[in-house]
């Protein structure tokens, strides 16, 4: 397969180009900050974003949350089939 972009830097304006499945964890960061979540059943998920912010959102299920984090708690989430996209 040809990727016409293969050599293209992506800002985070760009579509990601990785998804890779999320098991919450309080003490272990991800190896890769995302870009956005996205799950399969709705609900809340505790983050630390990249900045070092920790929040309790709401995902719905199905939709793109954007958000640059870099840890997924155990604690305070209860959305299930968390897929971090970068």
């Amino acid at each position: 397969m040809t990727d016409r972009f293969d050599s293209y830097v992506a800002g985070l304006e760009a579509p990601a180009s990785d998804v890779f499945d999320i098991i919450p964890d309080d003490g272990a960061d991800l190896a890769l900050a995302t870009r956005a979540l996205n799950v399969a059943v709705s609900g809340t998920v505790r983050v630390t974003t990249v900045s070092g912010t920790t929040a309790t959102v709401y995902l719905a299920a199905g939709i793109a949350f954007p958000v640059r984090a870099k840890r997924i708690h155990a604690t305070g989430t209860a959305a299930t089939g968390i897929v971090g996209l970068a």
